[in-house]
């Protein structure tokens, strides 16, 4: 598994780049119907999820917590194929567990 961040910038940026991957699929799910039309459901809670996270950090509201985010529920029972950035969630998740790596 990948490191976690060292600065709040970079944990932002994975934030961020989430953001990039879920519109992404979600226009690669809209052209292929027929094999990528379930994960527009998904997309959509896991997009409003994230969008929340992301607020609460541009709000200084945010809080690292030993708790999953709530989008793990949604990511863990898909398969890789469907939500190819399943490891950068997962990555997210483990940073909001653990916080920062500040070795």
């Amino acid at each position: 598994m990948s490191k976690r961040p060292k600065t709040a910038e970079e944990y932002a940026e994975l934030v961020r780049q989430t953001l990039f991957e879920v519109e992404q699929l979600r226009y690669g799910a809209e052209d292929d119907m027929d094999s990528m039309g379930e994960a527009l459901g998904l997309l959509d809670e896991l997009e409003t999820q994230v969008r929340s996270l992301w607020k609460s950090m541009e709000e200084g509201s945010y809080e690292f917590r030993d708790e999953d985010l709530p989008f793990m529920a949604l990511v863990e029972h898909q398969s890789d194929t469907l939500l190819p950035f399943k490891s950068l969630l997962r990555r997210i998740n483990t940073t909001h567990r653990q916080g920062l790596d500040a070795d």
